[in-house]
């Protein structure tokens, strides 16, 4: 048995404690920290002060001032057509996140012009709208169409649908409801109530049967407004009982459609078989 010593020994135990990370200066971290209150400071005023950069950040309550806004412009830029308010539409169901429900509100302006210039219509229009709204029309291979933005995220078009037929429409996109849409009030009766009675008469109907007007507010204060009302079949020639109204110069006369123009209000008869369908409207001027 050999008597030789190891000569191998463990090391000694380090008695100096594990190295740390460097250590901050108080100086860096009390700048951490202010820039972090900046942030959220300037977080909080960006979202209580700032203008949307999105259509969600809108709610239809909010946007519905600026459709009905952008009505009246319309009517105004429009004021030598024979035009037409219809009711303001509501579509739900549509949706905002998989999470969160929405609507989308429409509002239309028909007009009628002589056949051949809806285009020169929809260029003239487009000229008198707001130089900020950036209007414009191009041409397709469907016909001419209008574009423009009246501001917070709503789309205005407008484009033929028929000869002599142009519809311009104002629409939000999808939205939060919010508060809800509230539709301008229906005003007092203008000229075009003493108007429409005239034509109801004419055509062998009653004015008690006239639907609540539609109205917009004009860009130079007031209220467009539209009343519309149905006749039932008729027993005369709608051309020939219109025509002494008209003072014989209708903007336009066919078979679906006689419309013309009596102390400053625009009167749109779209005829049937079965029926008429009249809008006296009040406009807006510039």
């Amino acid at each position: 048995m050999s008597g030789a010593v190891p000569t191998w020994y463990p090391p000694p135990a380090d008695p100096r404690p594990p190295a740390r990370g460097p250590r901050w200066p108080r100086w860096l971290l009390a700048l951490t920290v202010a820039w972090a209150v900046l942030l959220a400071g300037l977080t909080w005023f960006s979202t209580r002060n700032d203008p949307p950069t999105v259509r969600e950040q809108r709610t239809l309550a909010e946007a519905g001032p600026v459709v009905d806004g952008a009505i009246g412009e319309l009517v105004a830029a429009a004021s030598d057509a024979v035009l037409a308010l219809a009711p303001p539409e509501i579509d739900r169901g549509c949706r905002i996140t998989p999470f969160a429900d929405g609507a989308t509100l429409s509002r239309e302006v028909e007009l009628a012009v002589p056949g051949g210039e809806e285009r020169a219509v929809l260029e003239r229009v487009a000229g008198r709208l707001p130089a900020t709204w950036r209007a414009g029309v191009r041409v397709t291979t469907d016909g001419p169409r209008l574009r423009a933005d009246a501001g917070e995220f709503v789309v205005v078009r407008g484009r033929p649908v028929a000869d002599g037929r142009i519809r311009l429409t104002v629409d939000t996109g999808c939205r939060l409801v919010g508060g809800g849409y509230v539709r301008p009030g229906p005003g007092a009766a203008g000229a075009e109530a003493g108007v429409l009675a005239e034509a109801l008469r004419t055509l062998g109907g009653s004015a008690a049967g006239a639907e609540t007007a539609v109205t917009a507010p004009c860009p130079g204060g007031g209220l467009a407004r539209t009343a519309w009302s149905g006749v039932g079949e008729p027993t005369v020639s709608p051309q020939a009982a219109l025509a002494p109204l008209a003072g014989g110069a209708p903007v336009v006369e066919t078979p679906e459609v006689y419309a013309f123009r009596r102390d400053g209000v625009a009167l749109l008869a779209d005829l049937h078989p079965d029926g008429i369908r009249v809008a006296a409207t009040s406009g807006c001027t510039r």
